[in-house]
C-alpha cells in the first residue's frame, strides 16, 4: 500500500488506477473502503492492462498495489456472492470464471510482476498477488484463505499454493483458515521478500527507473521471527491423517495449547467446507499445473454456490454478523463422501478449460 499519487493520467474515479511511469505500470487497486475487494469489472480492468503491457517494449516491470492504510485487498464482494447464491443466480460462476483466468495469467506473466502484499491480503488479493513473480510482504502484511469459515473452499489456486506448502503447513492453514505474518507467508511459499511498509513508498517510486532486483537490493531486509517453523512437528503429524476427524483427534491429542486451539478453530467452520477443503489440497497434490487446479476450484466453487453453508456462514459473518452459522450438516462425522464427491462433479458444458493456454507462452486473456 502506498499513497503515492500516480503521476501519468488515469481517472481517480475508477476501481483500479492503471498507469505507467518510467519503465514501470502500476495497478492500483482502488476500494479503501471496501478494504480493495474485487469486483468483476476490476479483474476485467487488470486482464485488459496485463495483456496490453505484456507486447509493450516500455513496460518493464509491473507492480500491484492497494489504495489506503489497511490492506492489498480483503478478497472478493462477498455480498454480492451472497446474494447471487440466495437467490440461484449465475453472476458468481462469470466472475469466478473471469477471475481465475487472470490467476493463471498473473502466473504465468512474462515481465516481473511485483505484488506489495502489505496489511490485509486475503481469497481474491492472494489470487492476484501470490501467484506473481516477485511478491513482498511487510510487518503488517496477514495473508489467509479463510473461506471455510463462510462455507466456501479456499479458490483463486489457493489450493495450489497451500498443496506446495512444506509438511501439512498448508493444510493448517487452509482448514483453519488462520492468517500468517510475514516470516510465515515466506516459510509457507506465499511470499518472497520482506521490505518494511515505511519503505514501499520508495520501492514502488524506484521501479520507475530501476530494475526489479537493483532495487529489491535496497530495500529487502530479514523478516521478523514467525511461528509456524516451530509448530511444524504437530502441525505435519495432525494434518497427516487420511481424515478431517482423525485431524481434529490428533490435534486434541497433541497436547500442545496451539494444537488444541486449531481444533476448536477447525470445528467452528464449516464441517462440509472442512471436508471439501481437504480433498482439494490432496486432489491439487496430483493435478500438476495451476491451471488444471484452478479449473477443479471453479468445480468446487460451483457446487458451493447452490450450497446451504455458502449462504448461511456469509449471513452470520457478514450479513448479520452474529457470528452464529448454523451448519449443515453439523457435524463433520455427518458429512458424507458422497456430499464431497458432489463438489468435484464435471460441470459438462460450462467447464473452465485453462490448460491449453498453459501449454502455449503466449499471453492469454
Amino acid at each position: 500500500m502506498t499513497n503515492d499519487k500516480p503521476v501519468d493520467h488515469h481517472d481517480t474515479h475508477e476501481d483500479v488506477l492503471v498507469h505507467t511511469e518510467g519503465r514501470a505500470a502500476y495497478l492500483t487497486l482502488n476500494r479503501p473502503k471496501a478494504l480493495n475487494a474485487l469486483s468483476h469489472p476490476m479483474v476485467l480492468r487488470i486482464g485488459e492492462a496485463l495483456t496490453a503491457w505484456a507486447d509493450d517494449p516500455a513496460v518493464e516491470a509491473v507492480v500491484l498495489r492497494g489504495a489506503g492504510e489497511r490492506g492489498l485487498c480483503a478478497g472478493g464482494d462477498i455480498r454480492a456472492i451472497h446474494e447471487d447464491a440466495r437467490t440461484g443466480g449465475t453472476a458468481s460462476a462469470g466472475f469466478w470464471r473471469d477471475e481465475y483466468r487472470l490467476n493463471a495469467l498473473i502466473a504465468r506473466y512474462p515481465k516481473p510482476y511485483v505484488a506489495l502484499m502489505d496489511g490485509i491480503v486475503m481469497g481474491g488479493g492472494v489470487g492476484v498477488s501470490a501467484h506473481g513473480s516477485v511478491r513482498v510482504v511487510t510487518e503488517r502484511s496477514r495473508v489467509a484463505m479463510p473461506e471455510t469459515g463462510i462455507g466456501f473452499v479456499p479458490d483463486v489456486g489457493g489450493t495450489y499454493l497451500l498443496a506446495l506448502a512444506p509438511g501439512e503447513l498448508g493444510t493448517h492453514l487452509a482448514l483453519t483458515g488462520a492468517p500468517v505474518g510475514a516470516a510465515d507467508a515466506l516459510l509457507c511459499g506465499l511470499a518472497d521478500h520482506f521490505v518494511p511498509s515505511s519503505a514501499l513508498p520508495a520501492l514502488a517510486r524506484e521501479l520507475a527507473a530501476d530494475p526489479v532486483h537493483a532495487v529489491l537490493e535496497r530495500h529487502v531486509e530479514e523478516a521478523p521471527a514467525g511461528s509456524l517453523a516451530a509448530a511444524r512437528e504437530w502441525i505435519d503429524h495432525c494434518y497427516a491423517a487420511d481424515t478431517a476427524e482423525e485431524i481434529v483427534a490428533r490435534l486434541r491429542a497433541a497436547g500442545v495449547p496451539a494444537a488444541e486451539a486449531a481444533a476448536d478453530t477447525l470445528t467452528a467452520k464449516s464441517p462440509t467446507a472442512v471436508k471439501v477443503t481437504l480433498a482439494a489440497l490432496r486432489r491439487a497434490r496430483r493435478l500438476g499445473p495451476l491451471e488444471k487446479v484452478l479449473e477443479q476450484e471453479y468445480r468446487v466453487s460451483c457446487a458451493a454456490l447452490a450450497s446451504h453453508d455458502l449462504v448461511e456462514g456469509i449471513r452470520a459473518q457478514v450479513i448479520d454478523k452474529d457470528r452464529d452459522p448454523r451448519w449443515a450438516p453439523a457435524a463433520l462425522e455427518d458429512v458424507t463422501p458422497a456430499d464431497v464427491d458432489r463438489y468435484f462433479a464435471p460441470l459438462d458444458a460450462h467447464e473452465l478449460r485453462l490448460v491449453a493456454a498453459a501449454s502455449s507462452q503466449e499471453v492469454v486473456w
